[in-house]
């Protein structure tokens, strides 16, 4: 029943897209955009041509993206909530945590839709995979899990605020500062010392070295597991947290 009832859920979030189509900018449009603004204008700049850049910002953006996309689970939940919908659900014979499941496999769905999307462009821009299969079902699985337990943190905070807006303020607040200020876009060794420090040990660049190493080949076994780590601390840290708020507020 509460599979059912999460499937269900999970449907009406895609279908809402043909209702709303502008949420197809934050999954198609603007990661398109990021990856041709950065590789034709800082390409010539960071490295020796924008084909070389792309082999090495591709996979930086892509988690870029997958962490900007978390807020979307948020703003979701928190629409539904302020709009009266989350009441109606309730006064139906349905799982109590089904509303909240449902819009985080869907949103897990269109994730994975906007590395599709990232992959083929890139690919139509020269970007070539040079692992193999496995490897890029790696990639897949690695996203996912990643941002699934960073989606916690966004429905933490749609569960605390009043407004969907307060939930996207926090993803600049938080989110912003960390992909930039990491190796999505450059290499650690062009930054100043004291930020270097930081830059290693930051959650996405670790991320983004194990996806480099999946698709461009390289060291993956501790990047990848280094990921992992990050998130199970997110997950342990935010989702009994954000469970907790949800009961409280639905």
């Amino acid at each position: 029943m509460a599979l059912r009832n999460t499937a269900t859920l999970a449907w009406r979030s895609l279908v809402q897209i043909k209702h709303n189509p502008f949420e197809l900018i934050d999954f198609s449009v603007q990661p398109i955009m990021f990856l041709l603004l950065f590789t034709y204008i800082f390409g010539g700049a960071i490295a020796d041509s924008p084909g070389e850049y792309l082999t090495f910002a591709l996979p930086g953006i892509i988690v870029q993206n997958l962490l900007f996309a978390t807020l979307n689970t948020g703003v979701g939940l928190n629409t539904d909530i302020s709009k009266g919908v989350f009441d109606r659900l309730r006064s139906l014979p349905i799982a109590r945590f089904a509303p909240l499941a449902g819009r985080i496999v869907a949103d897990l769905i269109k994730q994975a839709w906007a590395v599709s999307l990232l992959l083929g462009v890139g690919m139509l821009l020269g970007f070539r995979i040079v692992t193999g299969p496995l490897e890029v079902l790696g990639v897949y699985a690695l996203l996912l899990t990643v941002g699934f337990a960073a989606s916690w943190m966004s429905v933490l905070v749609a569960m605390v605020v009043s407004e969907p807006e307060k939930v996207q303020i926090f993803g600049f607040v938080l989110i912003f500062p960390i992909t930039f200020a990491s190796n999505a876009f450059a290499p650690t060794d062009t930054m100043p010392g004291w930020l270097q420090a930081w830059v290693r040990v930051n959650p996405v660049s670790v991320l983004a070295d194990a996806t480099r190493g999946l698709l461009n080949g390289g060291p993956v076994a501790g990047p990848v597991t280094q990921s992992l780590i990050w998130g199970a601390i997110l997950l342990v840290i935010f989702a009994p947290l954000s469970i907790r708020a949800f009961q409280r507020r639905v």
